[in-house]
């Protein structure tokens, strides 16, 4: 009763969902096609096992398994699926046309059952935390094996699922098996209602990330380039409208010390590249634009990474992260990456949804969590001027994440199990 008044209520936001998409497709052009694949209207073939990805971030932390995965049962049929532009582009580089990729459908019962009666897969795989009650009531009606990989749950959204326990709690106890990332997470999903004996704590495939030689070498050839081998050089990764100014701000005061400093802004989506441009701009800082090829000279104070897929090479280049979506009430994103990259790395205080990993490279010394603009600008100027204590903490960071490594083979085998069964 409960999912079938989800169903309806959905049926009537119908309009207003059409309209969040308008919406979305007037400010980016990447929300313009491919709307046959979200509301279920498309043909798929016939599928083995389906790969939810979410966005970019999952999408990425999941290309090693699913290359894994795909070795393993080279005569399987693969299907990914994303809801965001930039995990959809993120699924085309990695695997081009060697897997089925689309958009998952949104969660409306006819879309999701007519994507699960097309492709009629023995397992679906999900990422994280992207969880649908629709579609996983309709999977485990077909008798989908359902895999949660890489799961994460903060105490957030754990409080959510357990507000709304009526819709949650079905849901969830259709779950086959479930890798989790830490402990605390496990007896998060426990609390919930799920079996005990369907939880496997695995770690995050995040720490498994292999930096590629070539990104490396890139760094190293374009700070060369920007004259900035010396100079104090830091990146503001997937910032938010809402942090643009704070990181101009905390800039200006690094300037004031290092006339030759450069930042490295990062906005975290593509329709939020221009409104960046223009805040950098306004604030009077020399602005050089990644996405034009704009010569970083002596004068640039900001060259705005508005690419797609360079984060990690720009980490690189790089003394010292920021990583956004902490300042503002958004709960984070990966502070795994620079740390990968031997950088040192602050968040602010809203990271809920890496808690446990922001807590393992903040004991380790490799991370600080800083509440507001200022205190960044004196984290960042404290590293940029002692050396040793800088060396330390980066040394620190990049400890943290080789002690870690091995959840992918973990959450290959605990996959495998389930396949044979």
């Amino acid at each position: 009763m409960s999912r079938i008044l989800y169903s309806i209520f959905l049926y009537l936001l119908f309009p207003l969902v059409v309209m969040y998409f308008a919406v979305r497709a007037y400010k980016s052009q990447d929300y313009r096609s491919r709307w046959n694949e979200r509301f279920g209207l498309c043909k798929w073939a016939k599928t083995d096992v389906i790969f939810h990805c979410v966005s970019m971030g999952e999408t990425l932390a999941a290309v090693p398994l699913i290359k894994k995965l795909m070795v393993a049962y080279p005569d399987y049929r693969f299907t990914i699926t994303t809801t965001s532009p930039t995990g959809s582009n993120e699924v085309i580089k990695a695997f081009g046309d060697s897997v089925q990729h689309c958009y998952l459908p949104l969660d409306f019962s006819y879309a999701v059952k007519r994507f699960l009666r097309q492709t009629q897969p023995k397992m679906l795989i999900i990422m994280e935390t992207e969880l649908w009650p629709n579609l996983l009531y309709f999977a485990d009606k077909q008798q989908v094996k359902l895999v949660l990989a890489n799961a994460r749950l903060s105490a957030k959204s754990a409080q959510k699922y357990q507000d709304k326990a009526w819709l949650t709690k079905p849901m969830l106890k259709r779950l086959t098996t479930l890798a989790v990332q830490t402990q605390t997470e496990a007896d998060r999903f426990a609390a919930l209602g799920i079996a005990v004996d369907k939880i496997q704590v695995c770690g995050s495939v995040k720490f498994d990330l292999s930096i590629d030689v070539l990104k490396q070498q890139q760094a190293t050839s374009l700070r060369q380039q920007w004259q900035r081998t010396d100079a104090p050089v830091w990146v503001a990764g997937s910032v938010h409208p809402g942090e643009f100014d704070a990181m101009l701000n905390v800039h200006k005061q690094i300037l004031a010390q290092y006339s030759n400093a450069l930042l490295i802004m990062a906005p975290r989506h593509p329709e939020q590249f221009n409104l960046a441009a223009i805040t950098v701009t306004q604030s009077g800082l020399q602005l050089a634009r990644r996405s034009m090829n704009d010569e970083v000279n002596e004068q640039t104070q900001v060259l705005l990474g508005d690419t797609m897929g360079e984060l990690v090479m720009l980490y690189g280049a790089a003394d010292q992260a920021f990583v956004g979506g902490t300042l503002i009430d958004n709960g984070g994103h990966n502070p795994l990456e620079p740390a990968a990259m031997g950088l040192t790395v602050t968040v602010g205080p809203n990271h809920w949804d890496f808690a446990e990993i922001t807590a393992l490279l903040e004991q380790a010394g490799g991370l600080k969590v800083v509440a507001n603009q200022d205190a960044l600008a004196t984290t960042l100027l404290h590293y940029f001027a002692d050396k040793q204590a800088y060396q330390q903490a980066a040394q620190a960071a990049t400890n943290v994440v080789e002690q870690n490594r091995g959840a992918l083979d973990k959450q290959f085998q605990l996959i495998a199990q389930q396949l044979k069964g």
